[in-house]
């Protein structure tokens, strides 16, 4: 038999084909997966809006306008009109923070504005100075060849402008709708929320950062689109009822702009033509820009949920659920919690049942390792059979950990862009959406990670062991966590603490029940 085993045996390139074999499907999952990558990239630009600074436009003058002020006011919002400019927009049932009574104001800056206005070559048309005549609500203005006629109403967070034009000479005359949005920002990053310029062109939603604004500016063609400029919480976004629409964005001294600029529409002698302009100024959150979106395109596509937006929908949507309940967006955290270790139970139940494996392994796997020391490929046969009949694997313990990745970042992107979540208060932290400003979840996590650790950690006294050195640096996991947590929304943190401390419970439980 022993002939039969030497290095020249059938036996050998028997296995030898097979260890082969093994090679190339793993070469062809990772050949697939490359290709399956490089095919999403260029998918991503061949989609991307059309972009080019060729067709750019200048932006409308910011001087400041004669017309008179007039402030409107609706249960959503308050602003001011003065001609054809919009301002001072006050979100009424938005707080600016947890200790002032003062609302959230966009557009609130010198020169921070949006414009709706008409270019035309062939008769004159109202400007920023042009003083209008208000009858039962409305705002008119007239000439010898064109009579301007407009209604500003509002529906929750969308102002909707409707200009109806009349031509009252006995020729065809073009007139072209513009609409622009100016404004200044003193906070240019929001961690890892999209904020800046957005535009929506072509079917498809594109984020242009300020500091890409600051470097470029861009344009882009459509004939159905929106634009306009996010923040962290609130957005103003614009769209005319027109097609055939350049929209560009850019900045010039401390102001960023963006504009779209229609193509003319031709009204007939003595015949009127109406254009209704749309304007979103409110809060980023998905309910509210799902029912504005019915008049503003794509303006339910600007929350930005991030790359695991499948998760980070249902656990915001699961947040807001629990908190119609309980009342407490940190209670609604804690519970939330519980029912993501519940339903991970299996899973981690099969995790600590396989460190509990590992644990008595490790005088097995140390005789091996002693024993083959010097043979490698005997080595690692005999640990795999020793994992065999254990019926356990080394990764099976990360395995609650690897799908704990995706849950953390999705409910770190929920935290940051929750709007309520903002001010909402728990025990002792006034805003759950920022850090904890006395450390004192992060310590606790930090303490109940270590804890969970030190139980989960095997026992292992041979300093040379390549798994003892991994224990000693996991040591300092715990360490890196508080560090790293500290400045992180301090929901976040709660998150992860209550985790840890069910997660010791579990431990405790399936301990138990297998002796």
């Amino acid at each position: 038999m022993v002939k039969y085993l030497n290095n020249n045996s059938g036996f050998n390139q028997w296995q030898s084909m097979q260890a082969n074999k093994g090679k190339q499907k793993t070469f062809g999952l990772w050949w697939w997966i490359i290709t399956f990558l490089f095919a999403w990239w260029i998918m991503g630009i061949w989609f991307k809006p059309q972009n080019t600074e060729i067709k750019e436009v200048e932006p409308i003058s910011v001087e400041q306008s004669n017309a008179t002020k007039r402030n409107l006011v609706n249960e959503d919002i308050s602003f001011d009109v003065q001609g054809l400019r919009i301002s001072n927009v006050s979100l009424n049932k938005h707080k600016k923070d947890s200790k002032s009574e003062e609302h959230v104001s966009l557009l609130n800056k010198e020169n921070n504005f949006v414009e709706i206005g008409y270019v035309s070559s062939d008769v004159v048309v109202p400007n920023i100075n042009t003083q209008w005549e208000m009858k039962s609500g409305e705002m008119h203005w007239d000439n010898p060849n064109v009579h301007f006629a407009r209604k500003i109403s509002v529906n929750g967070y969308v102002i909707n402008i409707t200009d109806i034009i009349k031509n009252k000479t006995n020729h065809e005359i073009n007139v072209a709708p513009y609409t622009q949005i100016t404004q200044n920002t003193e906070n240019k990053t929001s961690s890892v929320v999209e904020t800046g310029g957005v535009v929506y062109a072509n079917s498809d939603l594109d984020y242009i950062g300020w500091n890409k604004l600051d470097k470029k500016s861009v344009a882009y063609s459509s004939v159905d689109a929106s634009f306009g400029f996010a923040e962290q919480y609130w957005e103003t976004i614009a769209s005319i009822d027109a097609k055939d629409q350049t929209i560009s964005l850019k900045k010039s001294g401390d102001l960023y702009f963006a504009q779209t600029n229609a193509a003319p529409v031709k009204i007939a002698p003595k015949s009127e033509y109406e254009i209704k302009t749309y304007v979103f100024t409110g809060p980023r959150i998905s309910s509210v820009l799902d029912q504005s979106a019915v008049n503003i395109p794509g303006l339910n596509k600007t929350m930005d949920y991030g790359w695991f937006w499948f998760f980070a929908q249902p656990m915001l949507w699961m947040m807001n659920v629990l908190y119609t309940l309980v009342g407490n967006y940190g209670l609604a955290i804690i519970i939330m919690t519980l029912i993501l270790r519940l339903l991970m139970w299996p899973l981690t139940r099969k995790s600590y049942a396989s460190t509990m494996a590992m644990q008595k392994m490790q005088p097995e796997l140390q005789r091996v390792q002693k024993l083959y020391a010097n043979d490698k490929t005997r080595l690692q046969m005999e640990m795999m059979k020793i994992y065999q009949t254990n019926k356990t694997s080394p990764m099976s313990g990360c395995l609650p950990m690897l799908l704990q990745i995706p849950i953390f970042f999705a409910l770190y992107k929920a935290l940051l862009i929750s709007v309520p979540m903002r001010n909402a208060g728990f025990l002792w932290i006034s805003d759950l959406a920022a850090m904890d400003p006395y450390f004192i979840l992060p310590i606790l996590m930090g303490a109940t990670m270590w804890i969970q650790q030190s139980w989960q950690t095997p026992k292992n006294t041979n300093t040379n062991d390549a798994m003892a050195n991994t224990q000693r640096v996991m040591k300092w996991m715990p360490v890196l966590f508080t560090i790293m947590f500290a400045w992180m929304p301090a929901g976040l943190v709660l998150y992860w603490t209550v985790s840890n401390v069910f997660g010791m419970l579990q431990m405790y439980i399936i301990k138990k029940n297998m002796k």
